[in-house]
C-alpha cells in the first residue's frame, strides 16, 4: 500500500470503497514508523494501541454502511502541546515529563468527532521556544530529507512525521512561524490561519497574543480539508470566530478574478537570501504572471521592527505563562530539601531547558518597571505600524509571496548564523503575520541541488484563506507534490 503518494482524499474514498481497511492503512503507517522513527525521532509519545482500536472499530463502521465524516480513518499527530486526555502531553520538557491532562483541548475534541486515528503526539522545540526541534528534553528531531539537517521548530516533530510518512497529517502551532518555517523545511503545506479562526482552548500557551493552531499536511487540498474540520468556534474561547465563509475545500475550486499580488523587492534583495531560494522564489513569481495575475512591488519597512518586537512581546507573554511551572501547582518538583524559594528555584533550574529560560528572563528584563517603557512599551507601539503598513499594502493587492527562511535546512548541532544568518533573523520573513494575525500559508516552492525543499510563503487579509489556497493550489496543480523524502533504512 503505498499511502504516501495519496492524499487524505483519495485514503478516504479507498477506505470506503474497503480497498483497503483502516487496521492495514493504520498498521502500514506504525510499519513506517517503527522503521524510520530511530533516525528521525518525530514522536515523543505514540498511541498504537488506541490507534488499532480506533482503526478495528470504524472499520465495523464501514462494513455496517454507517456514512463516515471526511477524516474518518486518516492517521494524524498531534504537537505535543495539545491536550490529549489521558495521554501525556509534556511540551518536550522535563518539567511536564510526566503531566497527563484531564481534558481534551478543542481541537482534539474536533478531530475526534471527524474519527480521526491519533499515532502519537510529536516532538516539539520545548515550550514551543526554539527554531529547529533540538531543545527538546527528549531528543532532537531530523530532517527527512536529509537526516544530518534540521526539521525546523518548533513544530519540527509534526512536520517531520507528515514528510517521513509517519503521519498522513498533523497539527502544530505557530507562534512566530513555528508551523510555517518547519513546513518549508520539511517540504510541507502549513498554514498559520488568521488569529481567532481555530480556538488555543488546550493548547499550552506560549505567547497568547499570538499562538495559533493550524494543519500541516503534504498536499494543499489536505490542508484545506483539515482546516475544514478545526475551524469551528468555540463558545468558551473569547477569541474563536471560526469559519462562517463556506468550505475551504471548495474554494480551491472557484474560477479566480483579476488578482494582485505584492512582491516586498526589499525581501528577495536581502544580502542573506540563498541564491536558490531566491530563484525558486522569483519562478513562482513568474508563474503567477504567466496565469494572468499581476505582480506589484510593494514596500514593507517594518522587517527589522518586527523582528525586535515580536521577541519583546512573546518573551513578556511568554514569562507570565512560565510563571506557573513553579514545582508545587504541577509539574516537575526537584526532590531536593529546603523552604519555598528553594523548591522554586531547584525546580525551575532542572525542570527547564536553557532555551525557556533565556527567554523568561529577557520577559522579565522587558517588564521590569524600569524597562517597560523603553521595551515593552515601544514594542506595542511597533507592532501598530506593522499593523497599520500591511493594512495599507492590502489596498493594493489581494495577496503577498515572500521567503519563508532565508535559507534551506541547516546542519544539526549549527545555527543559522554559521551559515551567513540568525537564528531569531532566520524568523523575519514569518514574523508579521503574527503580529498582525494575518493568514499566512507555506507552500514547497521546489527543492535545491541538494535536494533539500525549500518554502514560499502567501500571505493575506484577514479571513482570506480560501484565497491563499486557490493561489497554492494552482502553483501545486502546474508543478505537481515534490518527491517525497527518501525512505529511511532499517
Amino acid at each position: 500500500m503505498n499511502y504516501r503518494s495519496m492524499e487524505l482524499k483519495q485514503l478516504a474514498e479507498a477506505l470506503r470503497k474497503r480497498s483497503f481497511s483502516t487496521r492495514e492503512l493504520t498498521e502500514a503507517v506504525f510499519e513506517t514508523i517503527d522503521q524510520s522513527e530511530a533516525v528521525i525521532g518525530a514522536y515523543i509519545t505514540l498511541t498504537r494501541d488506541a490507534a488499532l482500536k480506533q482503526a478495528d472499530r470504524l472499520d465495523r463502521l464501514i462494513v455496517d454502511g454507517y456514512t463516515l465524516p471526511p477524516l474518518a480513518g486518516m492517521p494524524g499527530a498531534l504537537k505535543d502541546n495539545i491536550a490529549t486526555r489521558g495521554i501525556r502531553t509534556t511540551n518536550a520538557s522535563r518539567m511536564l515529563a510526566s503531566f497527563v491532562p484531564p481534558y481534551d483541548a478543542f481541537v482534539w475534541r474536533l478531530l475526534r468527532q471527524q474519527e480521526v486515528v491519533l499515532l502519537g503526539k510529536a516532538n516539539m522545540d520545548e515550550f514551543a521556544m526554539g527554531h529547529s526541534t533540538e531543545t527538546s528534553a527528549f531528543h532532537p528531531t531530523r530532517n527527512p530529507y536529509n537526516p544530518a539537517r534540521v526539521p525546523g521548530g518548533s513544530s519540527g516533530g509534526s512536520a517531520a512525521a507528515v514528510a517521513s510518512g509517519e503521519a498522513c497529517f498533523a497539527l502544530g502551532s505557530d507562534t512566530g512561524g513555528s508551523i510555517r518555517q518547519p513546513a518549508a523545511l520539511c517540504g510541507l503545506v502549513g498554514l498559520r490561519p488568521t488569529y481567532g479562526l481555530v480556538s488555543r482552548r488546550g493548547v499550552t500557551a506560549f505567547a497568547s497574543s499570538l499562538d495559533q493552531v493550524g494543519p500541516m499536511t503534504r498536499s494543499v487540498r489536505d490542508n484545506a480539508m483539515v482546516l475544514d474540520a478545526i475551524a469551528i468556534r468555540d463558545k468558551k474561547d473569547v477569541h474563536s470566530v471560526g469559519n462562517e465563509g463556506g468550505s475551504y475545500l471548495d474554494a480551491i475550486e472557484e474560477v479566480p478574478g483579476q488578482l494582485v499580488i505584492g512582491w516586498p523587492e526589499s525581501h528577495f534583495r536581502s544580502d542573506d537570501l540563498d541564491p536558490q531560494v531566491r530563484d525558486l522564489l522569483e519562478k513562482a513569481l513568474k508563474f503567477y504572471e504567466s496565469q494572468g495575475m499581476r505582480i506589484v512591488p510593494v514596500d514593507l519597512k517594518t522587517l527589522d521592527a518586527s523582528l525586535a518586537a515580536y521577541y519583546i512581546l512573546s518573551s513578556a507573554e511568554g514569562f507570565s505563562a512560565m510563571n506557573r511551572y513553579d514545582g508545587i501547582h504541577y509539574g516537575y518538583r526537584s526532590p531536593q530539601e529546603g523552604g519555598l524559594e528553594d523548591i522554586y528555584t531547584h525546580s525551575r533550574t532542572e525542570g527547564l531547558g536553557p532555551e525557556v529560560k533565556q527567554r523568561i528572563l529577557l520577559g522579565c528584563f522587558v517588564l521590569s518597571e524600569e524597562n517597560y517603557p523603553d521595551y515593552f512599551r515601544k514594542a506595542a507601539q511597533a507592532r501598530s505600524l506593522v499593523i497599520d503598513e500591511f493594512e495599507k499594502v492590502f489596498r493594493t493587492c489581494h495577496a503577498i509571496l515572500t521567503p519563508v527562511t532565508a535559507t534551506p535546512a541547516w546542519p544539526l548541532g549549527t545555527l543559522p548564523e554559521e551559515m551567513g544568518g540568525s537564528k531569531y533573523s532566520n524568523d523575519r520573513f514569518t514574523l508579521p503575520a503574527s503580529l498582525t494575525g494575518m493568514p499566512a500559508l507555506s507552500i514547497p516552492a521546489g527543492l535545491t541541488r541538494e535536494g533539500l525543499p525549500v518554502g514560499m510563503q502567501l500571505m493575506g487579509k484577514h479571513f482570506t484563506e480560501g484565497l491563499l489556497y486557490l493561489l497554492a493550489a494552482l502553483y501545486e496543480d502546474a508543478h505537481g507534490l515534490i518527491p517525497t523524502a527518501p525512505e529511511v533504512m532499517p
